[in-house]
Parts: structure tokens; sequence; C-alpha cells
């Protein structure tokens, strides 16, 4: 059951009994409308806007959450900025009565982990991809903190500064790691480096939800880009190992349907690498394979005007560098 609660409405949510009242205004400290998403009993989300980080949506653009375990918060993904990662901590440990005791990082993309400097301190435990490190320490990390510092003032300013996790998760391509905190078990999930080199998904054993990062995206097509389908879907199989009952994604709202939402991902991840496999055997030139291909299952789908050339330029791209490794 999914509940979204403005302020506004507390007295009268409280009257009748609905749970928890969650919303953080516009007005009150400069940042765009944040409204706190509950999914059953302890599982709580933000969701992002859609669009380009900007200082107009202050960087929130992208999707955090959190559970409540009886023994403290964990945290997935912190917002594009520290100041909504503050904005969105007050939410949780307001909604929940409990504090923040451990953070995971889905990926060390601007947009996911700026907010940690608002949740860092003593208490609370920091958890990264083992490649986060290489990631972290990156000359593109560190341009892309200059360019959010002209592009996201003031909310990305000289006070700003990036946190590399204290302890990287024990996982590798074939082995998850699994802790327990309060009432529920978690397993870190390695992403294969699918869509980013240190990516990782996060399952709560007990509730059946998974925060997906940016593998999925519920009812549209994801942004693969140069990516590997084919790596992409090995990740998805691994994040559907046990199948999901719920599952929230990086950006866009939380899939109730998540066999549904995987199914479509599956089948067109599938077909974007076979037809681009099979243009390249032919020796088709990208623009023909593109324009000879038959769209239509797809191309009323959300984001396929958007992310749908550049993801299959991308398979083109490693349908050939698969093909030079066979020769």
């Amino acid at each position: 059951m999914l509940h979204v609660i403005r302020r506004g409405l507390c007295a009268g949510v409280v009257a009748v009994g609905l749970g928890f009242c969650a919303w953080a205004s516009a007005e009150s400290d400069g940042l765009p409308p944040m409204e706190l998403h509950k999914v059953g009993q302890d599982v709580y989300y933000v969701q992002g806007q859609s669009g380009a980080a900007s200082s107009a949506n202050a960087g929130f653009i992208s999707n955090a959450g959190a559970v409540a375990t009886g023994a403290g918060l964990v945290v997935f993904d912190t917002l594009g900025t520290p100041a909504l990662g503050a904005k969105m901590r007050k939410l949780i440990e307001e909604a929940s009565g409990e504090k923040v005791k451990m953070v995971v990082v889905s990926h060390y993309h601007a947009d996911h982990f700026y907010g940690i400097q608002a949740f860092a301190g003593p208490g609370v435990e920091i958890i990264a991809h083992p490649e986060s490190v290489v990631v972290f320490k990156s000359d593109n990390t560190t341009r892309r903190l200059e360019e959010r510092r002209q592009d996201l003032f003031p909310w990305v300013n000289d006070d700003t500064h990036l946190i590399l996790a204290p302890r990287q998760a024990k996982i590798t391509p074939t082995q998850n790691e699994t802790f327990q905190l309060g009432r529920y078990h978690f397993t870190l999930i390695d992403a294969l480096g699918a869509h980013a080199p240190d990516e990782m998904m996060m399952r709560v054993e007990e509730l059946g939800v998974v925060f997906a990062g940016d593998l999925f995206f519920t009812g549209r097509l994801p942004f693969v880009g140069d990516a590997d389908p084919k790596v992409w879907l090995a990740a998805l199989d691994r994040m559907s190992e046990k199948p999901p009952k719920i599952a929230i994604p990086g950006h866009g709202a939380a899939s109730y349907e998540p066999d549904k939402d995987l199914g479509l991902t599956h089948r067109y991840l599938s077909y974007l690498a076979a037809q681009m496999a099979e243009a390249v055997a032919n020796l088709q030139s990208f623009d023909e394979a593109y324009a000879s291909i038959d769209w239509s299952e797809y191309k009323d789908l959300p984001a396929f005007s958007l992310a749908n050339r550049i993801n299959a330029l991308g398979a083109y791209l490693n349908a050939q560098r698969d093909l030079l490794k066979k020769q």
C-alpha cells in the first residue's frame, strides 16, 4: 500500500488514522517540493523530478529510499545535493521515528550521492561497491563537481565536499553480501558494471523489495547508452534471482508489477542486441540498420524518442566489438 501525504492535511490524516504525514514545501527552504512515499509498513522513498539537473530543480532528479528496521534506518542513496539529502533525512527520520544507521550508495553518479554530506557522521556506516574507490578518485568525478558548482549553484558550492564510503561491500559478480539490522536482512547485489562500474542493488529479504538503482525503470525504456545490452540483461537476472514483489528504481515511480516491467525491459534489450548483432553480421551501416528495424512494440513507450536511437547505437558498437573479438 502506498501513502503520499502532505503536511497541510496532517491533522485530518491523524484523525482518520491513515498513518504518517510527510511533506516538505518549496516555500520553506527554496528547494523543490519533496513527497515521502510509504511502501507497506517500513519502506520509504522520495521520487525525483524528470529532466536534467539544474539550479531550478536543485538537482532533484533521482530517487532515494530508506527502510525502518527497529534498530535504525538503512538508507539507499542520498540524492543530488547536500540540501536535498538533509531534507530527505529529516522526512524519513520524522516519519519513521528512527535515526539513520546505515547508508548504501548505489553508484557514484552525482545525482545519487552528493547528499552523503548530510548523512555522514558518528554512528552512521556508509557502504559502496568495491569499484567506488576507483570511480571516486577519477578525473571525471573531479570535473563533474566543478560542473555542478556552476550548474547547480547555490545548491552545490565551495562548501560541498564529496565523501567516499569508508566500507566497500563484500560483493563480486558472483557473490552477494547479506547483513542484518533489526528485523530485516539486506542483500547487496553487484550490478556487473552494466550502467556504472560501481553500481549495486539492495534487496530487503523479508519484504521482497528491491532498490534497483539505474538498471530498471517502471513502464518505460531504460537509458542504456553505450553499455552492453547483454551485460545489462545479466544484471537484471541477478536482480530477479529472487523475484521482487516491489522494485524501486533510481528514477521514476516504484513498480508494483516488477515481473511485468522486468519482462518489458528484458524483451527490449534482447531485441536490441539481436537486431544490432544481425546488422553488423550483414555489414549494414548503423543508419541503414536503424531504419530497417521494426520498433513498433516499443515506439509508444515513454522515453522511446529520447533513448532508443542512443541505445541502438550503443548496441551496434558493442556488436562490432564482439565480432572483432571472434576474428
